[in-house]
């Protein structure tokens, strides 16, 4: 099971965050920090979808955005990135999600 959280913003849109194993074959067990902005959580669930990550559930609020979380996906133009979880010494950079999609098949 996916773990993550939510939080809403003053202008009634929400950041959702998920812990997910790595898409692809090799993964070898990496897990990723997926962040994405949207209108609303089901709407946030379902870009991720679209994009070939099925089974993605958001259950409870056990480990919600963190503030500069928040700040790195409102600045990014599309809305959605992610980087390994937990982030290698602090110094990982945040990728967009083409880039993840990109380095293995989703199936």
């Amino acid at each position: 099971m996916a773990a993550g959280g939510f939080c809403k913003l003053p202008n009634g849109s929400v950041v959702v965050a998920l812990t997910l194993p790595r898409p692809g074959p090799g993964a070898g067990g990496t897990r990723v920090r997926v962040l994405v902005h949207a209108v609303n959580r089901a709407r946030a669930l379902t870009r991720l979808r679209n994009l070939g990550l099925r089974a993605v559930y958001l259950r409870g609020n056990a480990e919600p955005p963190t503030p500069d979380e928040v700040t790195a996906v409102l600045h990014h133009p599309d809305g959605l990135i992610w980087r390994t979880a937990p982030a290698r010494d602090g110094g990982e950079l945040w990728h967009p999600i083409r880039a993840l999609l990109r380095r293995g098949a989703v199936a």
